[in-house]
C-alpha cells in the first residue's frame, strides 16, 4: 500500500487472513512527526540539540481502504502462510529493537546510476522494503510485477566526515566552535517561526547550502559534515520492484 499527501509517499503493509476474514495494517513511523525526526530543538541553557527521532513499527486490526484508495494505492502483492506471518511478526519486534531512529535524508555522492551512497535513510519506506525481502527470505510468494513507490529526498555532498556524537561536541571546551557551528546551523530549521524569522531562515538555508556549501548530518546519534556540491537537495519518486 502506498498514499501521497502533497507529493510525499507513505507506504505500509496490509495483512487479510484468509481463516478469519479479519485485516490488519503494519506500518513504520517517525514517533515525533517528520520535522521533529528530520531537525533537532534547540533548548536555551542547553548547548547540544535535542532530537525526537526516534521511528518504530505500529501493528492494528484493520484497512482503511478508502484512504489507500484515494490517495495512493491498495494493491495484492503475495500470499504467506500462518507460520509465516509469526515468523515476521518475531523479526518486526526485533527490528523496532534495533533501528530505533528516524532519518529523512540519503546522502549520496550524485545523483548517477553508479553513485556512492554515503548515508541511506531509514524511513517508513525503507521498513517496507526490509519487510518485503525478510517474507521473500521466509518463502512468501511475491508478486514480482508489483512496483512499490518511494519518495527519496537526497543530500549530494562529498566525502563525509566524521564529527563525533553529544558528549565528543557539546561536552568539550575544545569543541566549543564547532558546538557553536551546528547549532547556529539548526536555529534556520527551528519550527513555528514568524514570517520574518522564516524568511530570514530561507535565507539563512541557502547561504549555508548553497553558498557555504555545507550541511551537518545527524544520523544514528552521530553527528557528520557533509560537503555539499550541484544539484545540493533533491525530491525523487521512485518505482522499485519487489525482491
Amino acid at each position: 500500500m502506498a498514499s501521497t499527501v502533497q507529493h510525499i509517499m507513505h507506504d505500509a503493509i496490509g495483512f487479510s487472513s484468509t481463516e478469519t476474514g479479519k485485516n490488519y495494517t503494519m506500518e513504520w513511523y517517525e514517533l515525533f512527526q517528520l520535522g521533529n525526526c528530520t531537525f533537532p530543538h534547540l533548548r536555551p541553557g542547553v548547548s547540544a540539540p535535542f532530537w525526537c527521532n526516534q521511528g518504530a513499527a505500529c501493528f492494528f486490526e484493520g484497512i482503511d481502504d478508502m484512504h489507500w484508495k484515494q490517495n495512493g494505492t491498495l494493491e495484492k502483492v503475495g500470499e504467506i502462510t500462518g507460520d509465516q506471518f509469526n515468523d515476521m511478526a518475531r523479526w518486526v519486534q526485533e527490528d523496532n529493537e534495533t533501528g530505533i531512529y528516524y532519518e529523512t535524508w540519503t546522502a549520496r555522492s550524485d545523483p548517477s546510476v553508479n553513485a556512492t551512497v554515503w548515508f541511506e535513510s531509514y524511513d517508513c519506506s525503507q521498513f517496507v522494503h526490509r519487510s518485503y525481502r525478510k517474507l521473500s527470505e521466509l518463502g512468501a510468494k511475491l508478486t514480482s510485477k508489483t512496483q512499490t513507490n518511494y519518495t527519496k529526498i537526497y543530500l549530494y555532498s562529498g566525502e563525509p566526515t566524521y564529527l563525533g556524537d553529544d558528549d565528543t561536541i557539546f561536552g568539550q571546551a575544545s569543541m566549543k566552535s564547532l558546538a557553536w557551528d551546528i547549532r547556529n546551523f539548526y536555529h534556520a530549521f527551528q519550527p513555528h517561526q514568524s514570517i520574518v524569522d522564516t524568511i530570514i531562515s530561507i535565507i539563512d538555508v541557502y547561504e549555508k547550502l548553497i553558498l557555504e556549501k555545507s550541511f551537518y548530518l545527524f544520523y544514528n546519534f552521530q553527528y557528520w559534515h557533509l560537503p555539499m556540491k550541484p544539484p545540493y537537495v533533491q525530491i525523487t519518486y521512485e518505482e522499485i520492484p519487489l525482491p
